[in-house]
């Protein structure tokens, strides 16, 4: 198995950027958070909307731009989809009750982050995706030791051909 702290695919199109979120979902079934990061349009909501589907969501997955926060509860495991893009400062997120969502067993999924500040929980795994042409660059980075556990499986499943 190979050890590694990030993961690169480049020239990834839709569908692509739809079996690597199906890729990843049964591997982040036990919760963390994991940031989703990139320029308007790069693909963070498609990519968590992928995620969500391959968990069986089959409820209409809404970006979260407007409310800021959308729920989805799988069983044990509540999903919280953010997007911070109207945050204009990090304290506004205190209203969101960001304690309260980290009480149970979770999985957040945070489109532009850094808009958080220290605001969030420390993060497992951060997706970076970046405009490449028709299609995006991804990397992920794991930043934690669960995130590493889950970039390497990530890396072993890739490796044999599920997905590139």
């Amino acid at each position: 198995m190979t050890t590694a702290d990030r993961v690169i695919r480049r020239g990834v199109d839709e569908p692509a950027l739809a079996a690597l979120a199906a890729m990843l979902a049964p591997l982040v079934r036990d919760g963390g958070v994991i940031l989703l990061s990139g320029e308007l349009g790069a693909g963070k909501t498609t990519f968590a909307r992928a995620l969500l589907g391959a968990f069986g969501v089959r409820q209409r997955v809404k970006s979260p731009t407007y409310s800021l926060i959308e729920s989805y509860s799988l069983g044990d495991l509540a999903v919280h989809h953010l997007d911070l893009y109207r945050i204009a400062d990090a304290g506004e997120l205190e209203w969101l009750g960001l304690a309260d969502l980290v009480a149970e067993p979770h999985l957040m999924l945070v489109e532009w982050p850094e808009r958080a500040g220290a605001a969030l929980p420390a993060a497992d795994l951060v997706i970076a995706l970046v405009h490449a042409g028709a299609a995006r660059d991804v990397e992920f980075a794991a930043t934690s030791p669960q995130g590493q556990r889950w970039l390497n499986a990530l890396a072993s499943v890739s490796a044999n051909g599920s997905a590139s």
